[in-house]
């Protein structure tokens, strides 16, 4: 079942604007993304859900490729607390609140929803940008941008098995 919601996954770019996603679908989409592992159990993520079309629209002109937003029922912007992460998980937030994020795509396919991950975290240009429009605290670093909506397009696997990416070490 796993295996067939990620052939399922699909960056989705078109929404059918206007369509519902509903608070108990997102909640169902955050709880699987705090299922995520992290170091040490930090959890060192913290979600902000967009649905305020100003601020939508304020992510598309700083962020060339957000337009999906345009059309988008809402966002989830995955912020990292920085600060969270001490001793032997310092610094580990990159690979926690991208698992975080894979289990919101992978939870959304599940319930028939579309997404898109933009990507912010490294890019220091788009984490001032948004951290401006959400006046974010200086420990706080917005990590991604998830759109999610009713998908107008086709849902599908863009990606393959390649046996010649795999080395075998016995």
């Amino acid at each position: 079942m796993v295996n067939e919601v990620i052939k399922k996954r699909k960056s989705i770019r078109r929404y059918e604007e206007g369509a519902a996603v509903t608070d108990e679908q997102v909640r169902t989409i955050l709880e699987a993304a705090m299922l995520a592992p992290s170091a040490c159990n930090s959890r060192p993520w913290e979600f902000m859900v967009v649905r305020n079309r100003e601020k939508l629209d304020a992510i598309v002109e700083v962020h060339p490729h957000t337009k999906m937003l345009k059309t988008a029922s809402l966002a989830i912007l995955v912020n990292a607390d920085v600060d969270s992460q001490t001793g032997i998980a310092k610094g580990f937030f990159p690979q926690d609140c991208a698992a975080a994020v894979q289990n919101i795509l992978l939870q959304s396919a599940e319930l028939d929803l579309g997404t898109c991950w933009c990507g912010v975290y490294p890019k220091e240009e788009l984490i001032e940008h948004v951290s401006r429009i959400f006046e974010l605290p200086e420990n706080i670093v917005p990590f991604g941008i998830i759109a999610v909506g009713v998908a107008a397009e086709e849902f599908g696997a863009r990606g393959f098995y390649e046996e010649d990416k795999v080395k075998w070490v016995n």
